[in-house]
């Protein structure tokens, strides 16, 4: 019995996808579940008014690192001088019965990155929990 053009044998000459589409749901699942639903990034804060009743100064606490003429660095919290090696220790002292340990960081363009981060690290071994930049710009909407 030979092949003739009229006999049909009922075969699908194309392809199947079906498998290809099983493999497709589950790398879309595995791809899903890698990649997380929230960004992490930098949190920010910026000051708050004061409340009713509360003294500005008691709610918001700001460390200025101020380059003096003569190119000396001076520090203030809260337009309080300081010398440096007391800083650590008023900001204990400062946020020691507080509920919200929030600290701000001021200071001149002209003073070098690490005078800033000695500060935020003082900061930090004061156990304040957030510690915010002050720059011109949220200075002009507050």
């Amino acid at each position: 019995m030979g092949m003739t053009g009229s006999e049909t044998n009922n075969e699908v000459t194309g392809i199947n996808v079906t498998p290809l589409i099983d493999v497709l749901l589950v790398l879309l699942i595995i791809f899903m579940v890698i990649v997380p639903v929230t960004s992490h990034g930098l949190s920010s804060s910026i000051p708050q008014p004061a409340k009713a009743g509360v003294p500005e100064k008691a709610s918001t606490v700001v460390v200025q690192v101020v380059a003096a003429p003569n190119g000396e660095i001076r520090y203030l919290i809260n337009q309080v001088p300081f010398a440096k090696a007391e800083i650590e220790r008023q900001l204990a002292e400062t946020f020691a019965g507080r509920q919200q340990k929030v600290m701000f960081v001021k200071a001149d363009a002209s003073v070098q990155y690490a005078s800033v981060a000695e500060v935020i690290d003082m900061g930090h071994r004061a156990s304040v929990d957030t510690i915010g930049l002050l720059t011109p710009g949220v200075e002009r909407h507050r």
